[in-house]
């Protein structure tokens, strides 16, 4: 997609939620997951996506496809890079460098509940962004770069606390 192409779709965009701020809300598509084998499990989306995590061998997973913690971070680093290539579309700017990078600092006494005093989630996120624009200043890419991951979703979603809610049906 040209960077034009972009540009005109994200102002056509914020355009209409400006004139339907109503229309900016909205509940996203389930997902579920299914547990197929031991610690694989299948996230199916309502238009038939799907995605299988799996657990490392050493925990008693099979180790054939990524762990949930991986898609996380490939998520943040997705949504970081997608967020930054609109942001410079959205100001008329072609990337000629965009590489996102996230890693974390876990401790897996959270995972098995050892500790209550250490948390689940990662202790620490990490996003390295290597970004370039021939004769674009270095300062309005870091503007770009902060923009962007100031309204990546993912990253909001990892960053701040966000109100949730768990539902149990036994069957």
């Amino acid at each position: 997609m040209s960077v034009e192409h972009i540009q005109n779709s994200v102002n056509d965009v914020i355009a209409y939620l400006n004139d339907n701020p109503k229309d900016a809300v909205s509940t996203s598509a389930p997902i579920t997951a299914i547990m197929e084998d031991g610690l694989r499990c299948r996230a199916t989306g309502e238009n038939g996506e799907t995605v299988v995590t799996d657990m490392p061998k050493a925990i008693g997973g099979g180790g054939t496809h990524p762990s949930p913690g991986w898609l996380s971070r490939a998520a943040l680093a997705t949504c970081d890079a997608t967020r930054i290539a609109l942001r410079a579309a959205e100001l008329g700017l072609s990337l000629d460098t965009l590489e996102v990078t996230a890693d974390s600092v876990d401790d897996d006494r959270g995972l098995f509940g050892m500790d209550a005093t250490v948390r689940a989630g990662s202790l620490s996120l990490r996003t390295r962004v290597k970004i370039g624009a021939a004769g674009v200043k270095e300062q309005t890419l870091r503007d770009i770069v902060s923009y962007a991951i100031a309204h990546s979703p993912v990253a909001d979603g990892c960053r701040a606390e966000t109100p949730s809610t768990v539902e149990v049906t036994i069957a």
